[in-house]
């Protein structure tokens, strides 16, 4: 049975969503009856809510308990709700899993990461009679990040800028930041701003499923390949349930027609194990451009 609720991390009201189902009764399942998860809100609520049910449902299943799932408003919040334990699992971006592992003395712990994490991408879109060809071409503009804890959205178009000698509040116009991804696109359709950086796999989706027209709005550049999100713990849970988290992920398998579409939903081909020096690139970029 699927239910959902409201949430607040910090005593406001937050859209939320709880899925739950009857859990077990043996060892690990009576020491924790419920499995807590919240994400980064790289899109709106809905959008989450609509990613991650099917999810939480697999995971009743194989994990015997209950999952609750609740969004939170901000990528700072999802670093908070981990490092202060008021959550158990967090889908995080390669940059927020190095801020949450920073603020909790290095107790966060990366389960799995989809096979696309091992070597995601940024891109930086335009209007395409803009006359914005290159990265170059950006200075004077109005350029839109994402949230400012977004590593697609940020740190790595921020890091790739830096190299090649662009500092935003230096030569852009005005630097701006949309908070999620989809809401990056739109500022450049609704031309708010000249051009803006997100997350290739979300530019991808809106482009298949016709949410943006490529003959107005297109990619311009696109960044080089580097490690990103990932399902992540804190290391005070059960090396038991954490091993069983990490089974679950990686069990998704693409040829079982409902695992497929899960995978589907989030984006992925599969997931794979990862391990927390893949975030160490991360680290020395956040550090190098000034975000740590």
């Amino acid at each position: 049975m699927l239910s959902f609720i409201k949430h607040s991390a910090s005593r406001r009201t937050l859209i939320g969503a709880g899925l739950a189902l009857a859990l077990g009764t043996t060892g690990l399942a009576q020491a924790q009856t419920v499995l807590r998860v919240t994400t980064i809100p790289e899109e709106a609520a809905t959008e989450q809510v609509r990613k991650f049910t099917p999810l939480a449902s697999y995971l009743e299943r194989q994990l015997g308990m209950k999952v609750e799932f609740n969004p939170v408003n901000d990528y700072p919040a999802a670093v908070e709700a981990l490092v202060n334990k008021r959550v158990d699992l967090v889908w995080f971006g390669g940059f927020t899993h190095v801020q949450a592992n920073r603020r909790s003395g290095g107790k966060i712990v990366p389960l799995a990461q989809r096979e696309e994490d091992t070597r995601f991408q940024s891109v930086f879109i335009a209007k395409t009679d803009s006359g914005i060809k290159a990265l170059a071409d950006l200075k004077g503009k109005q350029v839109s990040f994402g949230s400012a804890s977004s590593t697609s959205g940020h740190l790595m178009p921020r890091s790739f800028l830096l190299e090649s000698g662009i500092e935003p509040e230096r030569d852009f116009r005005r630097v701006a930041f949309s908070g999620a991804h989809d809401a990056t696109i739109a500022s450049v359709v609704s031309g708010r701003v000249d051009a803006a950086a997100l997350d290739i796999t979300v530019w991808r989706k809106f482009v298949q499923e016709n949410k943006v027209d490529t003959r107005a709005v297109d990619v311009f550049y696109t960044t080089p390949p580097f490690f990103n999100y990932n399902w992540s713990v804190h290391a005070d849970m059960p090396a038991e349930l954490q091993q069983r988290i990490r089974n679950a992920l990686l069990g998704l398998d693409p040829a079982n027609p409902e695992h497929a579409e899960i995978l589907r939903l989030n984006r992925a081909t599969r997931y794979v194990p990862t391990q927390p020096e893949n975030y160490k690139g991360l680290e020395a970029a956040a550090r190098s451009a000034g975000l740590l």
